[in-house]
C-alpha cells in the first residue's frame, strides 16, 4: 500500500541552520528561517497538488492530490521526498496530521477516508460509508483522536480508528465542502453550497448554531491555535475571521478580508491561521499566495511563483514559513519576516 523509506531523522530548524553557518565563505544574507534557501521548490508529483500540511514537530510536509498519491517530505536541507503512501483510487481532496505527527487522515474523490501511519506508511483504516465525493477531513488537535469527514452527499461523518463504522453521521441538506473539529472533539464546524457555516453540538447531534455572511460556496475552514476564533474561505471571494465562543456580543464575523480569487475551476481553495494567529493566508486562482494581518485585514503578501491555481496554504509550526500547493503540480516553501 505504501513505499516508504524508515522515516529520517531530519535536523532540527536550529541544527540546519547551523550547518548552514558553517559554510563559511558565502556572502551574508538576510534570512529568517532554517531552510536551506529562502524559497524552496519540491517537485513529484504527477498532477494537480490539492493539499499540503507540515506535521506539528515541523519537520515533516504531506502532499497529495489529482496523482492519487500522498508525497511525506523533509522541510529541512534539500526536503528530500522519503515517502509515498498508496491507497486512494481517486484524486485525494484534503490531509491533516494527528496533533502527535504519528498519524495522517486523508479523504478523497474515491468516497473513502483513510487513517495512516507516518512512521511506517502503513494504512491503519480505510473508512466507507460516504456515497459520493470526500471534499474535507480533520481531526482534534489534542486528546481523544477522532477524525470528521465532509462530503457531496450530504453528510458529515465522524470517526474513531478504534471501530469500523462511523460513530456520528450528521445530514444536511446540500454538499458539504469544509469541515473542522473543535479541540475537544464535542463540536463539528461545517461549510458547503449553502454558504453558511454550522456549528453541530456532537453531543446532541444537532445544529447549536449557524453563522451567515458569505454569498458563495465554502471552500475551507481552519480553526485557530486557541480554538476560539474560526477562518472560512469561500467562492465570494472572501476570507472571514468568526468568533465561535457560546456567547458573543454583536456580529460574529469580526474580520472581512479580499484580493484573493476563485474562478470556474471552482477549486476548494483553503485557508490557514499561523501559529501565533497573527496571520491568515489562503490560496488563489489567481496563481499567487495571499498572507493577512489577522487583526486588521491588511494584505501583507502577495506571493508570485506558481503557474497554476493555488490551492492549499499552510503556516510552519514554529518558524516564518509558508507552504503552498498549486495546481501546477509544485510545491513552494518560502520564508516570511517574522510577526
Amino acid at each position: 500500500m505504501a513505499l516508504v523509506a524508515k522515516r529520517p531523522r531530519s535536523p532540527t530548524g536550529e541544527d540546519a541552520l547551523v550547518a548552514k553557518k558553517s559554510k563559511g565563505d558565502e556572502k551574508e544574507e538576510h534570512r529568517t528561517s532554517a531552510l536551506l534557501a529562502p524559497i524552496m521548490l519540491l517537485q513529484g508529483h504527477g498532477g494537480e497538488v490539492l493539499t499540503v500540511r507540515f506535521d506539528p514537530t515541523g519537520k515533516y510536509l504531506a502532499s497529495a492530490g489529482h496523482d492519487k498519491d500522498i508525497f511525506l517530505w523533509e522541510v529541512y536541507g534539500d526536503c528530500v521526498n522519503y515517502g509515498v503512501l498508496k491507497g486512494h483510487k481517486q484524486a485525494v481532496l484534503q490531509l491533516q496530521w494527528s496533533f502527535d505527527g504519528s498519524n495522517l487522515w486523508s479523504c478523497a474523490a474515491d468516497k473513502m477516508v483513510m487513517f495512516w501511519d507516518a512512521e511506517t506508511g502503513k494504512r491503519i483504516k480505510k473508512f466507507s460509508g460516504h456515497s459520493s465525493f470526500v471534499n474535507s477531513c480533520c481531526c482534534t488537535r489534542r486528546g481523544v483522536l477522532i477524525g470528521a469527514s465532509a462530503s457531496d452527499d450530504g453528510t458529515i461523518k465522524v470517526w474513531d480508528p478504534r471501530v469500523r463504522n462511523a460513530v456520528t453521521s450528521l445530514e444536511e441538506s446540500y454538499q458539504v465542502t469544509a469541515v473542522e473539529l473543535s479541540d475537544d472533539g464535542n463540536r463539528v464546524f461545517s461549510g458547503g453550497l449553502d454558504n453558511e457555516i454550522k456549528i453541530w453540538d456532537l453531543r446532541k447531534e444537532e445544529i447549536e448554531l449557524t453563522m451567515s455572511g458569505h454569498t458563495d460556496t465554502l471552500t475551507g475552514l481552519r480553526l485557530s491555535p486557541d480554538g476560539q476564533m474560526l477562518l472560512s474561505n469561500a467562492m465570494d471571494n472572501t476570507v472571514r475571521v468568526w468568533d465561535t465562543r457560546p456567547f458573543v456580543e454583536g456580529s460574529r464575523c469580526k474580520l472581512v478580508m479580499g484580493g484573493h480569487m476563485h474562478n470556474y475551476e471552482k477549486n476548494l481553495i483553503r485557508c490557514a491561521w499561523s501559529p501565533d494567529a497573527a496571520r491568515v493566508g489562503s490560496g488563489s486562482a489567481d496563481k499567487m499566495v495571499y498572507v493577512w494581518d489577522a487583526e486588521h485585514g491588511k494584505l501583507q503578501y502577495k506571493l508570485p511563483g506558481h503557474a497554476g491555481c493555488v490551492n492549499e496554504v499552510d503556516f510552519h509550526p514554529f518558524e516564518p514559513i509558508i507552504a503552498s500547493a498549486s495546481s501546477d503540480k509544485k510545491i513552494y516553501l518560502g520564508e516570511l519576516e517574522p510577526t
